[in-house]
């Protein structure tokens, strides 16, 4: 129990597993192909979590910031290896997945941090580390994706733009302009609709906890805000390092694998 909030024990989370049983049920009986999958996802994420949340104790507990820190750089190279299978096809995808996230985290929360936004204990870098990391790898994953599909696509129009002697940047700057809308139309469709839709995460766990309203809503519009700068910073670093890796030294296009 923790003053104020009522907690789920061990038993009410072994009970949430009837509403595991009735996805899988579903998907079962409508024969999606899906029941294993999903049961060994529910499986993992139990298991994952349980493992995160005890090395975080020992984080919070003895490491001070630069465990947390540490923690952060491990979730940005896990989080550039997931982005960069999005890619897959592209040359040198994970690299640009992982500095395409790395930009847009190391960023963010550092201005959060040097700016005093938020505090620098390691329960509070942690969980808005988490969520920057993560924001920026969807961002990321979703502008490779789209790259490739427009260099296997689009490649006439590419090479008849570097036939006429336009630079590589140049040939490739409409295909990246659109991956980088891409990336960026799901968290701005979410900024627009805060609030009003959902409660955040963020917001959500502050109210549970017993926080003011008011005090929770200050602390969302931060989260909303950095989001919409992570995911900015990363799509557009990822994006670069992916056009550049596109061209040979001749400014040539590369072949991509079907």
């Amino acid at each position: 129990m923790v003053e104020g909030l009522s907690v789920p024990d061990w038993t009410g989370v072994s009970a949430s597993l009837l509403l595991v049983a009735l996805a899988a049920f579903i998907a079962y009986r409508q024969h999606l192909n899906l029941t294993r999958e999903l049961v060994i996802a529910a499986i993992r994420a139990g298991v994952q979590l349980v493992a995160v949340g005890a090395i975080l104790l020992i984080v919070f507990r003895h490491t001070a910031l630069p465990g947390a820190f540490a923690w952060v750089i491990l979730m940005v190279i896990i989080a550039g290896q997931v982005a960069g299978r999005r890619g897959a096809g592209l040359p040198q995808a994970r690299r640009s997945a992982t500095i395409g996230v790395a930009v847009g985290a190391t960023i963010t929360l550092g201005a959060l941090v040097l700016l005093g936004v938020i505090s620098t204990e390691p329960r509070v870098v942690v969980p808005v580390g988490g969520m920057v990391v993560s924001g920026a790898m969807q961002a990321t994953g979703i502008a490779l994706r789209r790259i490739r599909e427009d260099a296997r696509q689009a490649r006439p129009a590419i090479e008849a733009r570097l036939c006429l002697g336009l630079p590589a940047r140049q040939a490739f700057l409409p295909h990246r302009q659109s991956a980088l809308r891409t990336a960026l139309v799901p968290a701005i469709d979410s900024t627009k609709v805060v609030g009003l839709i959902s409660l955040p995460g963020a917001m959500t766990g502050l109210i549970l906890a017993g926080v003011d309203p008011l005090t929770a809503i200050r602390y969302q519009i931060v989260v909303m805000y950095m989001l919409l700068a992570a995911t900015a910073l990363a799509a557009l670093a990822a994006a670069r390092v992916a056009e550049r890796a596109l061209f040979d030294d001749a400014q040539r296009l590369v072949p991509l694998p079907d």
